[in-house]
């Protein structure tokens, strides 16, 4: 990172100092604590965040690199990760590891199909097949190992066009992948089709759960009746979900899935030649924070099913609410039939960057759409407690843009993406 170099202090300071000075740094980030803020935090509540923290605390200085020196972490990720296939309809013997984070956990299951496709002997199969909303990082994995993604414009309701790729597929294809829910829209892509389609084709499908995997199936358990999308459908090969979003976990904290021990043994690295002998790792990172695998255990212990689908339900909720006063304010457009935690809106009336600009300097915060042009909430308990409050400046804010009084800065929107 640039900026002015700072040197380091010869005598330090006391940690009331340091603490001032790190307060005095974050006067500017945005509260997310009032729910002022619908994307990268997700808030269940302050006995949510004490049990992730205190847990998070007992193991600071624990390392996942060594199971033989700390088999609590061992035993911990092991539960986490038998929670989450239990959640997700994985067959007998479907496994998978705890990560750092979404863009790992899928990084690493495209280096697992990459691999898988080698020791087959089709090593020509380098390339993807996903979606326009899929995530970004399926390319940044693609950068890093070396091979490529097609992306295919989405269906007129913001689903992956399933028909437009199959056509993409061909010999070159060693991946498909459909999302469950996709960040941009929020809507759950057609897995079931998307798994025949991997099966006709003899190809490895992905499904992108990261944003849904600990959320969708507490929703499905509260009754809501969403389309299939998980390990209960033959084609899907790998599942990533992140704990440190829906699962109210510490950062960082994800889930990479395998639907068998056989296709995840690629994903391993092993290395024996030096001083030390064999060195293994099932992901990316040599040490791993026991911290986070810590946290992710002690607050699915916590909630529990029970937890999870009240939790659940009063995102679910609370979308509601926030859908129908946007649709009360007037003007509004959604992307997509929205089931899960999210909400993505634009409008065909006015400029939705103007809007996005004048909430922000209200107080709020949220991602934003390019194309469509719009705005998109992640929403998380705590923003329950201050939906009437986000509406009423919702509509002053679009008053303002319909009168003219307010316009977007020149290239404002690249602020919200």
């Amino acid at each position: 990172m640039g900026g002015e170099r700072m040197a380091l202090s010869r005598h330090g300071s006391s940690w009331d100092e340091v603490k001032s000075k790190m307060s005095a740094l974050a006067e500017n980030d945005f509260d997310w604590r009032s729910g002022r803020l619908a994307v990268y935090v997700f808030d269940a509540g302050e006995d949510v965040r004490t049990v992730a923290r205190d847990a998070y605390a007992m193991f600071i200085a624990e390392n996942g690199l060594g199971p033989a020196a700390f088999p609590s972490l061992r035993r911990m990720e092991e539960d986490v990760v038998g929670f989450g296939l239990s959640l997700l309809g994985a067959p007998e013997g479907a496994c998978g590891n705890m990560t750092s984070g979404g863009t790992e956990s899928i990084l690493l299951a495209v280096k697992t199909c990459r691999d898988w496709w080698r020791a087959q002997g089709e090593s020509a199969r380098t390339e993807i097949v996903a979606p326009y909303s899929a995530h970004p990082a399926f390319n940044k994995a693609a950068e890093y190992l070396d091979v490529s993604v097609k992306r295919v414009p989405v269906s007129d309701d913001f689903t992956a066009d399933v028909e437009a790729m199959a056509t993409a597929v061909d010999n070159n294809t060693m991946m498909v992948v459909g999302s469950a829910p996709c960040f941009p829209f929020g809507v759950i892509d057609g897995i079931e089709a998307l798994s025949e389609l991997a099966l006709e084709r003899g190809v490895w499908l992905h499904v992108d759960a990261c944003v849904g995997g600990y959320f969708a199936p507490f929703v499905r358990m509260n009754g809501v009746n969403l389309p299939p999308f998980d390990f209960a459908l033959p084609g899907v090969r790998s599942m990533s979900a992140d704990l440190h979003k829906y699962g109210y976990a510490a950062k960082g904290a994800s889930t990479v899935f395998y639907r068998s021990e056989a296709l995840r043994e690629y994903q391993l690295f092993k290395f024996g030649d030096w001083p030390t002998g064999e060195m293994a790792t099932p992901t990316i990172a040599g040490t791993r924070p026991g911290g986070a695998i810590a946290a992710a255990w002690a607050v699915m212990h916590y909630l529990g099913q029970d937890g999870y689908r009240a939790k659940a339900q009063i995102v679910t909720e609370t979308r509601a609410k926030y859908e129908r006063g946007l649709k009360s304010i007037g003007g509004f457009r959604f992307w997509g039939d929205h089931q899960l935690g999210l909400l993505a809106f634009g409008s065909d009336e006015f400029d939705m960057f103007a809007v996005a600009e004048g909430m922000r300097d209200r107080g709020w915060m949220s991602a934003g759409l390019k194309e469509p042009k719009g705005m998109h909430l992640m929403l998380s308990p705590g923003h329950a407690e201050v939906a009437d409050e986000y509406l009423g400046d919702m509509a002053d804010t679009v008053a303002e843009v319909r009168s003219g009084d307010r316009v977007a800065v020149a290239g404002g929107g690249s602020r919200y993406s």
